[in-house]
């Protein structure tokens, strides 16, 4: 099981509760990535979004900084919004990312949680679902064909078209970021892509159907189940005892979640409902390193798991805490992780 880590590149706040620029969050960004690459980490992975409260609406740019400063980890989006993005620039980023770090780039498709990319690319949001499918059509049929004869709705044709460079080998490692729809899961299985189930509260064995569905259609529709990839997305902070990382950080998260759920109509984040999520049954891994090798390999047993990514920076904790979370994360949950899965032969 390949252990990592995913951000959205949480902005900063100034004592009034407004959001800093946003260069200061992408340096840090650099910085915390090269450490995940010393201490192990084996993939990351960026989100796209157009708010003031996040740093980052082009994945790319930013990966290709980190691939300058490191060695060995995956580089990829989380999510990249294809539904709002022409797929022959997105292929061609990643493909310019891929040659740049030898290899080592990785695209996560998705619809995207928040819809500001649409009215900004000038997308109709009525189209919602049908621009998804017909652009990761395109998408997975430029990672095959080259040159390429398409024709589409949303898009002008394509007839013979070279899209270049091409990745390394000539293959782009491609996923699909998923919530909870089986519309969802169907699609990606029938493609034959792995998908990144994204758990941010309940109780995680409640996607246990969905997964199962997801395997079931993935080998229904005649893949090699040796190719078989499948993970879990899930809010998670590390410190050097349970309690007290948990204090610090509720502040930060709750404000966030705060924030994002107003926009929604949801009512404000309770202290209540953090405790909740941090116990065995709860999707939230916050606190030291005992209760995250637990509930990481609680989640592997669950879902068979391939893939465990820890989304770390919700509502942009200080670079100093999250430095320390890495570094928690690469040497002291990810070796115990990796041993104990090592150990049951999976």
């Amino acid at each position: 099981m390949e252990l990592g880590i995913g951000m959205f590149g949480d902005n900063h706040y100034d004592e009034h509760g407004k959001p800093l620029q946003a260069g200061e969050r992408l340096r840090e960004l650099i910085e915390e990535i090269k450490l995940m690459d010393e201490v192990g980490i084996e993939f990351f992975g960026i989100g796209e979004h157009h708010r003031p409260d996040y740093a980052v609406s082009v994945p790319e740019v930013v990966l290709a900084a980190a691939a300058s400063v490191t060695k060995t980890i995956k580089l990829g989006s989380a999510v990249t919004v294809l539904s709002s993005s022409d797929p022959v620039r997105i292929y061609q980023s990643f493909a310019t990312l891929d040659q740049l770090s030898n290899g080592r780039a990785e695209l996560m498709a998705g619809r995207g949680s928040f819809i500001e990319s649409f009215p900004l690319y000038g997308y109709d949001l009525n189209f919602y679902n049908e621009l998804f499918e017909e652009k990761l059509e395109l998408l997975v049929k430029i990672n095959h064909t080259d040159p390429i004869t398409w024709q589409g709705k949303f898009r002008a044709p394509l007839k013979d078209q070279m899209v270049l460079p091409r990745a390394v080998n000539n293959h782009l490692n491609m996923w699909i970021a998923v919530g909870g729809t089986p519309e969802s899961a169907l699609r990606a299985a029938k493609l034959g892509l792995p998908v990144m189930f994204a758990i941010i509260g309940g109780n995680p064995a409640q996607f246990k159907p969905l997964f199962q569905y997801y395997k079931e259609m993935y080998e229904q529709a005649g893949h090699n189940m040796k190719h078989f990839q499948v993970g879990v997305h899930m809010h998670s902070f590390f410190g050097e005892e349970s309690q007290q990382t948990a204090d610090a950080y509720y502040p930060v998260y709750a404000a966030q979640m705060t924030r994002v759920g107003a926009s929604r109509g949801w009512p404000p984040f309770t202290r209540s409902q953090y405790e909740q999520g941090r116990g065995k049954d709860g999707a939230y891994l916050f606190g030291d390193a005992s209760q995250a090798v637990d509930k990481i390999l609680l989640m592997h047993e669950m879902f068979g798991l391939t893939r465990f990514s820890a989304h770390m920076d919700v509502g942009g904790p200080s670079h100093s805490m999250l430095m320390k979370s890495i570094e928690i994360f690469g040497t002291k949950i990810a070796p115990k992780v990796r041993e104990a899965v090592r150990k049951k032969g999976n």
